[in-house]
């Protein structure tokens, strides 16, 4: 096994809707915010972890190819790969994401190799900041309501508000993919950030939060733009 490559999968991560990443942030402020979105702590705007798209994507692509199941909601691994599956998609998954290996699964991860994909944290694009933020005085961030209405006296409970970074943002995304003796894991990774944009990014998707785009895609400063906008993950499931 050799590395032969490493690709630079570039573009704009835009937001559709507001975007909640939690911060983590354990210090309670009287009149403050419930949740809180994670931000740089150097010059206080909002970004987004590679390490959640790592794990969105990822999932999705677990849905996708059926493996949720078989390893019982945990990520997808070296212990639940069968012998036959590793030449197959869920081989691949491996090979882009990585697994948990052991001393009982030495075989398979020889046969599989080192994690491919890297994901990097997307700072806000410093154009658009420029253009919107600095030019109109807006905010990156709005505090969005939210209550549990009552559904007897149609009363509003627990009111509460969380931070979302607004719609419009953009970001800049980039991936590093290392290639091994001429493989092709692009189409794989394509089909998991087309998956992400049919889905959401971040907490509370189901209420229209994390709804996301992407943008002047390039690979090694290729556009492949058109080629991903016409990606249909489930058109052989038709």
């Amino acid at each position: 096994m050799q590395l032969t490559q490493i690709k630079q999968i570039t573009g704009t991560l835009v937001l559709k809707t507001g975007l909640h990443i939690g911060g983590g942030d354990t210090e309670m402020h009287i009149g403050g915010l419930d949740n809180q979105v994670v931000k740089n702590p150097l010059d206080g705007m909002p970004y987004i972890p590679g390490s959640s798209l790592k794990g969105k994507i990822r999932s999705l692509l677990e849905w996708k190819l059926g493996q949720v199941l078989a390893s019982e909601g945990k990520p997808f691994s070296f212990k639940q790969i069968t012998p036959e599956e590793i030449d197959a998609p869920a081989g691949d998954l491996l090979r882009l994401f990585g697994g948990a290996p052991d001393k009982d699964t030495d075989e398979k991860v020889k046969k599989i190799g080192p994690t491919r994909l890297a994901f990097w944290d997307c700072s806000l694009n410093k154009t658009w900041k420029e253009a919107v933020l600095d030019t109109r005085h807006l905010l990156a961030t709005e505090a969005k309501s939210e209550n549990t209405i009552n559904r007897i006296s149609g009363t509003a409970d627990n009111p509460r508000f969380t931070e979302r970074v607004i719609a419009g943002a953009q970001f800049d995304f980039r991936l590093t993919l290392k290639v091994h003796d001429g493989e092709d894991l692009l189409p794989l990774i394509l089909q998991g950030l087309k998956l992400l944009e049919l889905d959401s990014l971040g907490g509370s998707g189901s209420r229209g939060y994390g709804k996301v785009g992407f943008e002047n895609l390039e690979v090694d400063s290729l556009n492949i733009q058109s080629e991903f906008d016409s990606l249909q993950p489930f058109a052989q499931a038709m």
